[in-house]
């Protein structure tokens, strides 16, 4: 009878110490489940520009921003942007704008994403994708030295600052490619743009190492979405049979992008081969908004191909203005902005871009599959 009791004590002994071993070892997982990101950089076009447009060239006017943040969003939207999901996913502030010199604070990251911006010079921006970087690294010398001039307690203080040791553990995010496309589409034919796009990537290539040799090591990077379903390509696009596809886009433009995306996911590749010591996410978002497209009706939305401010019919004006012409009123925003997918007809409203962020950040659309709070991994 006591040796039973004994072999039952040593069982219930080592049912507890595994017990303990597998409680443990989930502790030290979930401490270890999730990236601290101290910062962002973040470089693309107006998809995540936050600021930069309406602070070098001419105020982002209302009705952008009604939605969220006022008249003083800086945004192209009603309101929030896939990078502002990002940022709240993450815990941080919302970005300032490395080109807005009022009210910005450095301490979690800079956006250089500038609205017309492409990978390659000479597009609609004079900000492409080596000037931004080349910006970067200005603004990681300046703010360095500064950093390490300043006093804690004394003005000007450098809590506003990015601590010099952070650049290394920051998130660098990159939204950028569409315009490359438009601005080809609009210049040239499909074919030269499709030739073309070997070398914007060896540009993004260049641009990301250059990022990489400063001590950048967690890269996010964005595919480009289905231009093709934009209602401006649709407007601007005269239909032929069998070009527009059962949601209305534009196939050969959607066609053109899936072949960038496809490009862009083998360069992806190659950069990890390169530099083994640092991490590459790559997002097909492309994917996710023609998911968001195709099922608009029933998440909600109007048709995809309408949108809420500005016009394109007849008479354009862009979102913020307003003309009268022949006693009709043209540039008033519609009254339900999170109804539309798009918010002026190129750009997305603040409903779209978080139903997009909650279906991008958490690795379902990711190679590898991987929520952005694990991209370090």
């Amino acid at each position: 009878m006591n040796c039973r009791n004994l072999i039952y004590a040593i069982g219930w002994f080592n049912l507890c110490v595994v017990c303990a071993l597998i409680q443990l070892s989930f502790g030290k997982a979930s401490n270890f489940s999730r990236c601290w990101f101290p910062a962002i950089y973040n470089f693309g076009d107006s998809n995540s520009d936050t600021g930069a447009v309406s602070a070098a060239f001419t105020g982002v006017k209302p009705p952008n921003g009604i939605s969220f943040f006022g008249s003083f969003s800086g945004r192209a939207s009603d309101g929030r942007l896939i990078i502002d999901y990002m940022t709240e996913e993450l815990k941080l502030p919302y970005l300032s704008a490395y080109l807005d010199s009022v009210g910005s604070n450095y301490r979690h990251g800079a956006n250089f994403a500038v609205g017309g911006s492409s990978i390659r010079p000479g597009g609609y921006s004079p900000f492409p994708l080596g000037l931004q970087v080349d910006q970067f690294l200005q603004f990681k010398s300046r703010t360095n030295i500064l950093f390490n001039q300043l006093s804690d307690n004394k003005p000007p203080f450098k809590s506003s600052l990015p601590r010099p040791e952070d650049f290394y553990k920051a998130l660098y995010t990159f939204d950028i490619g569409q315009n490359d496309l438009a601005f080809g589409l609009q210049h040239t034919s499909q074919e030269q743009v499709i030739k073309s796009i070997p070398d914007i990537l060896s540009q993004f290539f260049q641009a990301v190492q250059q990022l990489y040799n400063e001590g950048a090591r967690v890269f996010w990077i964005h595919n480009t979405g289905p231009i093709g379903c934009l209602p401006y390509s649709y407007i601007y696009y005269e239909p032929k049979k069998g070009n527009i596809d059962a949601n209305g886009c534009v196939k050969p433009q959607n066609e053109l992008a899936q072949e960038f995306n496809r490009q862009l996911k083998d360069q992806v590749f190659q950069l990890r081969r390169k530099f083994p010591l640092a991490k590459f996410t790559y997002v097909d978002v492309y994917t996710a908004k023609y998911e968001l497209i195709s099922n608009a009706r029933s998440q909600g939305f109007t048709s995809p191909l309408e949108f809420c401010c500005g016009s394109y019919y007849g008479y354009h004006i862009n979102c913020g203005k307003k003309a009268i012409v022949n006693g009709t009123v043209y540039g008033n925003p519609c009254k339900n902005p999170s109804q539309h997918v798009s918010w002026d007809g190129i750009h997305y409203s603040q409903a779209a871009n978080q139903w997009v962020a909650k279906r991008i950040l958490y690795g379902a659309f990711s190679d590898p599959p991987i929520p952005i709070g694990q991209a370090c991994f």
